[in-house]
């Protein structure tokens, strides 16, 4: 049965990989880290457009581009770079604090205290054939619209085209990615990102330079752009777990799960019959037992009842020969061993206490099993690993935690979960990211699981302001406080996607104490 089900398993799998489809909440949530890089030249109060090109946030206050998109605010003071966000209604100034030409790469410091989501860098191999999308905000598709200086400078969602890695070809200047996602002028500097969301490169030029769009677009490798931004001193999201598709870990977890299912009922099925086996020797070794102890009472009652005549008969004897004394005590002693044989004759068991005792003997065993079971699930201390074949990693590299929970669902010492269903959960907001963490914790087979949802500006205010009513609870066992937590648990996820964009599940273990 076992090698039916993992059969099964693997050949379904098989069937199930392959290259994961491109999941809209992963590119939106991309999308929403893009920016538009505006340069213009400032004379008093006049102000002309310059040009511009694409960004992408690899910290919250830092922008990746091309060196070329602003390359002119290096030649001429009057020129200014300006930050224009994806959402929201505030723009912001930038100003270059790393350069490099030589790889066609700049980085970008945003000022007015501005802060937006950063990307996570792939930093894996990238598949000859693997889809991609470029983000940005080509030129051509602002005349179409007929957007003016105004509409520029205002925030608004990137356009994004697809297409995939052609031939895995590079220039001889600097490693890049050929590729075929539509780009046109204003593109340049804005990420080419993988079906996950995460950052494989960014758009550089065309394989045409003759003004018009080009047929394919190179972009400057992760590679290169990790270099640059390590010798700028940098720290910036990296991942090298290749993209799988939500819907592929969703079905996968769908399969393990029936097929969990399956092994259980297939351990209940072997279980009950090793049950039966052991239910039909029981009840041979009893029926056994209590034939043995019946022959033992009638053969003991059948020698009591033989020595009681002879006791009589001599108590006869005795009386007869006027020996009145000897002859009452002989006769006392026949009836006492004839009452005896009575109470041995029918006190034999019967063989209707067959059932009874069967029944008794397989209920100690349930119990003693029952009692195993319960101790499975107990508070203490976790290690916990992810496990990468049931997850959905995009942006995460944290591949061990570890866990000290109590029964009551305090977390660590310091932050309470509450019910959620089979498991216990709590939920994060944080007020600097635009991300929606839900942690969850199973202490019946010890799995900890974090779901995280990255999210647009006005999703992020509600959820805020639904945190805000219920506050930030620590450790505690007021009811009241933890009906709280559960509410707002249920409330805030009413605001979420069906889908988060990352799926953590990690597989945890008692720590030796």
């Amino acid at each position: 049965m076992n090698r039916i089900l993992a059969l099964f398993l693997l050949v379904t799998t098989a069937l199930l990989t392959g290259p994961a489809q491109a999941d809209p909440a992963d590119i939106s949530a991309a999308s929403r880290s893009v920016v538009r890089v505006v340069l213009a030249a400032k004379d008093g109060d006049k102000v002309a457009f310059v040009g511009h090109g694409s960004g992408f946030m690899v910290a919250p206050d830092k922008v990746v581009t091309n060196a070329h998109v602003v390359e002119i605010a290096r030649q001429e003071p009057s020129v200014v770079i300006g930050i224009i966000p994806s959402q929201g209604g505030i723009s912001y100034g930038g100003k270059i604090i790393a350069y490099s030409p030589n790889n066609d790469l700049a980085l970008i410091q945003v000022l007015d205290d501005g802060r937006l989501p950063p990307m996570t860098i792939f930093g894996g191999a990238v598949d000859d054939g693997a889809d991609v999308v470029a983000i940005g905000y080509p030129g051509s598709v602002d005349r179409a619209q007929g957007l003016d200086l105004d509409d520029l400078i205002t925030p608004m969602s990137p356009v994004k085209t697809t297409g995939t890695v052609s031939g895995g070809r590079t220039t001889k200047q600097f490693d890049t990615l050929l590729h075929t996602a539509p780009i046109a002028s204003g593109n340049s500097g804005g990420p080419l990102i993988d079906n996950c969301g995460r950052v494989l490169g960014a758009n550089s030029f065309g394989s045409i330079s003759d003004g018009n769009d080009a047929e394919f677009g190179f972009a400057v490798s992760a590679r290169e752009i990790l270099g640059f931004l390590r010798k700028a001193g940098v720290s910036v999201g990296v991942t090298a777990t290749p993209c799988r598709s939500a819907a592929e870990i969703s079905q996968q977890e769908r399969l393990r799960e029936a097929a969990a299912r399956a092994q259980v009922a297939a351990a209940k099925a072997a279980e009950a019959d090793k049950r039966e086996r052991a239910e039909s020797k029981l009840r041979t070794r009893i029926s056994q037992d209590i034939i043995a102890e019946r022959e033992n009472r009638i053969a003991l009652a059948a020698l009591l009842l033989a020595l009681s005549l002879l006791a009589a008969g001599g108590a006869a004897v005795l009386v007869v020969q006027g020996k009145r004394n000897p002859g009452i005590g002989a006769a006392a002693g026949a009836a006492v061993l004839l009452l005896g044989a009575v109470i041995l004759f029918l006190s034999r068991p019967d063989f209707s206490e067959i059932d009874d005792r069967v029944a008794a003997a397989m209920t100690d065993k349930k119990d003693s099993l029952g009692s195993a079971q319960k101790r499975l699930a107990s508070a203490g201390k976790y290690q916990c690993t992810i496990n990468p074949q049931r997850s959905r990693i995009t942006v995460s590299q944290q591949d061990e935690l570890t866990l000290d929970w109590t029964d009551g669902g305090c977390v660590n010492g310091r932050t309470q979960y509450a019910r959620d269903g089979a498991k216990w959960s709590r939920i994060f907001v944080p007020n600097q990211e635009q991300t929606v963490t839900i942690s969850s914790f199973r202490p019946d087979n010890a799995e900890f699981t974090e779901e995280r949802y990255l999210m647009g500006l006005d999703a992020m205010t509600r959820a805020r302001a639904i945190r805000a009513q219920y506050g930030n609870k620590a450790c505690t066992t007021d009811p009241q406080a933890l009906t709280d937590i559960e509410e707002m648990v249920k409330a805030i996820r009413a605001e979420l996607p069906g889908q988060a964009n990352e799926s953590l599940v990690y597989e945890c273990k008692t720590l030796a104490q």
